[in-house]
């Protein structure tokens, strides 16, 4: 079986660091066309500058995503590098920890605006686009979208709670999208992820004696995932290997949620 996206072109978002930018990166090394998408400018350069000694397939474009004209920009400079856009990866997204109690509106707000808004504004663009491409076409995957949520979605941390809520309507928004453009041949899936090895996790490692053996503790493989292993997924799921999945969340958590307890380690 093939998971080939070789000659496909991928929007990512968060691709300064973490697991957008592995996503990113992997991405290329399969020969994809990809668009690094973030806020940070100064990383993007870094990052892209440091790949294009030896790959000339990628381009980068920062801007605040939050700003729905930011997004049109994004799509206009991918479509002019490269044509069109084949794959999605929302892997943007912002983690807050925050006490129920002391959670307040603009934090929610600014929880949700970053974590589902933004993503259905990118994904309704594209979609938009990857059906207009693909209009003479009859047969074959029009797009592939892909999301990045949390187990936080349906294990409960009352410390994450903007978070969680904010990965539960992104479950869900996956899953009404993906009916939603089925039948433009646009398939919709995330990837919920348990403790990886994310630019949040790092600093939290940073911040937190022994957080890493609890974690390791309250994961039957007993360890944190690279960012390559998140890639791998994305890779799949976006690949015409996965053309009959669509409106899943892949669960990717090393089996913690199979045992995960109310006052486990939040990451």
């Amino acid at each position: 079986m093939s998971f080939s996206i070789e000659g496909k072109t991928a929007i990512v978002t968060g691709a300064a660091n973490g697991v957008g930018l592995a996503i990113a990166r992997h991405f290329v090394d399969q020969g994809a066309n990809v668009m690094f998408a973030d806020i940070d400018e100064a990383r993007l350069a870094h990052e892209c500058g440091a790949i294009t000694e030896d790959s000339g397939n990628i381009r980068y474009f920062a801007g605040d995503l939050r700003e729905r004209l930011t997004l049109a920009n994004l799509l206009s400079a991918t479509i002019d590098s490269f044509d069109r856009v084949d794959i999605l990866v929302n892997a943007s997204r912002q983690v807050l920890p925050s006490d129920p109690l002391d959670l307040d509106d603009t934090t929610l707000e600014a929880l949700v605006l970053q974590n589902v808004t933004n993503t259905f504004r990118l994904s309704q663009m594209v979609a938009k686009r990857m059906i207009k491409q693909s209009a003479d076409k009859k047969e074959g995957q029009a797009g592939a979208i892909v999301n990045l949520s949390s187990i936080a979605a349906r294990v409960t941390q009352p410390e994450l709670l903007g978070f969680s809520v904010s990965m539960a309507a992104l479950d869900q928004l996956t899953r009404s999208l993906a009916v939603s453009l089925a039948e433009y041949r646009i398939r919709v899936n995330s990837v919920a992820l348990g403790s990886v090895m994310s630019a949040s996790l790092k600093q939290a490692l940073k911040d937190h004696d022994g957080y890493r053996e609890e974690i390791e503790e309250n994961t039957p493989l007993a360890r944190i995932a690279s960012p390559a292993e998140l890639a791998q997924a994305a890779q799949f799921l976006a690949s015409e290997s996965a053309g009959f999945i669509t409106g899943q969340i892949m669960t990717i958590d090393g089996g913690r949620t199979l045992l995960d307890p109310v006052n486990a380690p939040a990451h």
